[in-house]
């Protein structure tokens, strides 16, 4: 059994107006804790200096307890590693006891959860499980510059400044801040400054945070359907009602949106790459829906989540460069670029909001680690990001075209591909009557992601799908998967 790091020692419960002998008491205690799991084989325990110090009593009752523990075969001795407990003691004493009858009905009151979470509530997913071939959202981490982003950490993390110690701003860390601004005007002509740009844990707080900022309980908000089922999660946590308005080659449908609601307060989007289905939404829909924000006072929420990746041109101008109302607040995340545990995103907000918007985030969690935005904010000013992006646009139009191949060469078919010309993922429908959930649960036991493309509507459609992503699997483990696909088929 490996030997476990010192951890913290359960408290530890004398009693000094007790008959019994202090290193009784504690040769008992450490029994117990032993024969009940608290401490467990291989854990390290304090030296008796150290023990005796923080129980305050002499160090004599301690060496005592643990010369019989010793004799009784509780603990030993490690060279270099100290006391801990012994590992020849049999694996299942160190097991809680297990209930022997059903605990009795609480007679108090209900164990209420609220409404609100209860709605928020969803099927297990076993494909988001697995992490090979077709994961959505993985970027190819095994081509991520580890070594370079490791010493950016090591030079923040050598020898902190204490205003990296301490709370930072609820907007982030300046210097980070300033770094996206540039980059968002260059390459996807925003319209900003530094101080419009509020750093989040990633595109999921931005849009609670703009949720909570903008919205009242039961206010309509426009949804594309199909859409990104976590935006969906994320407007519900500040009570807002979807209005589910459909997507079709131009993007949102904007008059049937003002049909089914006129009176929404908020429009999520994702004009870029819209997700699921990879289409763009054109330059008169764009307009069409500015225009009838500015006269309404609806928000358009614009989720631009992986528009760095686009194979047929450059990336497409956002829509919130076309905004002259300021209307359009901005979300983007660091996670389809760089790696998910980064947990680094960013807000736009017009200047007006951002007073609003920060403190909606000093509610929230205060602030993100200001080490990471600081090794971060390096690894823009100093040139990486830009050059990782241009090396995985060119991987992943690779893994694209072998993902498309393999299709064409083992599905017969049974696959009908929309959505290739740009993202790390694309969407293939099913035909009519095949089962999307229970096909993605198939291929989630042979080890294949594959996610289901009815769970991103509002409701069943007529006709499901798989999405498939691609860019954080090789060439190998795209072709096995589309094979494991077409056996589950």
């Amino acid at each position: 059994m490996k030997r476990l790091s010192a951890g913290f020692l359960p408290p530890v419960a004398l009693d000094a107006a007790s008959g019994v002998p202090m290193y009784d008491q504690l040769s008992e205690w450490f029994r117990r804790a032993i024969m009940d799991g608290r401490l467990r084989p291989g854990q390290r325990v304090p030296s008796t200096r150290s023990l005796a110090k923080e129980l305050d009593i002499s160090r004599i009752p301690v060496l005592s307890a643990y010369e019989q523990l010793y004799a009784e075969g509780y603990l030993e001795t490690f060279v270099g590693a100290g006391t801990c407990v012994a590992r020849a003691i049999p694996g299942e004493a160190f097991a809680p006891a297990q209930r022997t009858t059903q605990p009795k009905k609480s007679q108090g009151a209900p164990r209420r959860i609220s409404r609100r979470v209860a709605a928020l509530k969803t099927a297990p997913q076993t494909w988001a499980d697995n992490q090979g071939a077709f994961r959505i959202g993985l970027p190819a981490l095994d081509h991520f510059p580890s070594t370079a982003w490791s010493k950016l950490l090591h030079r923040h993390a050598r020898n902190p400044p204490i205003g990296h110690m301490v709370y930072g701003s609820p907007m982030g860390y300046l210097p980070l801040r300033e770094a996206i601004a540039e980059y968002l005007s260059t390459v996807r002509a925003v319209r900003c400054d530094a101080s419009q740009v509020l750093i989040t844990t990633g595109s999921q707080q931005g849009l609670q945070i703009c949720a909570h900022a903008l919205l009242e309980a039961k206010d309509g908000v426009w949804m594309e359907d199909p859409g990104y089922p976590g935006a969906r999660q994320a407007l519900r946590t500040a009570g807002a009602e979807i209005v589910p308005v459909p997507v079709d080659d131009e993007g949102l449908n904007v008059d049937a949106g003002i049909r089914l609601g006129k009176n929404a307060r908020a429009i999520y989007i994702s004009p870029s790459h819209q997700f699921p289905l990879g289409v763009t939404m054109s330059a008169a829909r764009r307009m069409q829906l500015l225009s009838w924000a500015a006269r309404t006072g609806a928000w358009i929420i614009e989720d631009d989540y992986d528009s760095e990746y686009r194979f047929g041109g450059r990336p497409l101008a956002s829509l919130q460069g076309m905004d002259a109302d300021d209307r359009v607040i901005y979300v983007g995340t660091f996670s389809k670029v760089m790696f998910p545990a980064l947990r680094v995103g960013y807000i736009v907000a017009p200047k007006d909001l951002i007073e609003a918007f920060a403190t909606v985030r000093d509610a929230f969690d205060t602030f993100s680690s200001t080490l990471y935005q600081a090794a971060l904010a390096d690894f823009i000013t100093e040139g990486q990001f830009a050059r990782h992006i241009r090396r995985m646009r060119a991987l992943y139009l690779e893994r694209r075209t072998a993902l498309l191949d393999a299709i064409d060469q083992h599905m017969d078919g049974k696959l009908e591909v929309i959505g290739t010309h740009a993202g790390m993922q694309l969407t293939a429908l099913l035909a009519r009557g095949v089962d999307d959930v229970a096909l993605s649960i198939k291929t989630a036991k042979l080890g294949v992601s594959t996610r289901p493309l009815s769970i991103c509507y509002a409701k069943p459609p007529k006709r499901g799908g798989v999405i498939l992503g691609y860019s954080g699997a090789s060439v190998a483990e795209i072709r096995d998967g589309v094979r494991k696909l077409r056996s589950c088929l």
